[in-house]
């Protein structure tokens, strides 16, 4: 399989890859499924994946959740090193291209004290809901590269 179809399997066609690179096969090995299964762990026990009721939890916590993917992400490539470079590559996109859009703008709107505004908190809800969207895919994703069964949607919503 190439990578432009593993990305297309999940509905990311919107991440931005060099499409050379999307002509290479993808072959996770040992390595990448080592360290998809550790992401994937932490992914799915965080509010990255998991909903926040509108009554539940605060705004910055789970900010400073979203925003522990960059050194839990990093500390992961770097102990799986050069081997995993399936995973490298699709962290690093989802890092840049997802996470840091969302962290950078509400980091410097919390310096500003926007979680003290009603409004922007329910716009930063919204705006989390969005991204977790995203994230549950790379959950998904992160398990079948992992070779392990995707429990992303093992909990009810409650609806």
């Amino acid at each position: 399989m190439k990578w432009k179809q593993w990305i297309e399997k999940w509905g990311l066609t919107g991440l931005s890859i060099n499409a050379g690179f999307l002509g290479l096969e993808w072959q996770p090995q040992d390595a990448d499924r080592a360290a998809a299964w550790e992401l994937y762990i932490e992914l799915l026990t965080r509010i990255t994946t998991q909903d926040l009721a509108p009554d539940d939890g605060d705004e910055q916590t789970a900010l400073a959740s979203i925003h522990s993917l960059f050194p839990i992400s990093r500390e992961t490539i770097k102990r799986h090193g050069r081997f995993a470079t399936e995973f490298t590559t699709i962290a690093i996109v989802v890092l840049n291209q997802l996470v840091r859009p969302f962290t950078a703008k509400w980091h410097r709107l919390s310096l500003q004290k926007a979680f003290e505004d009603p409004a922007r908190c329910a716009e930063f809800r919204q705006e989390l809901a969005t991204l977790q969207s995203k994230l549950r895919i790379y959950t998904k994703m992160l398990s079948d590269m992992a070779g392990v069964e995707d429990l992303t949607n093992l909990q009810s919503s409650g609806e």
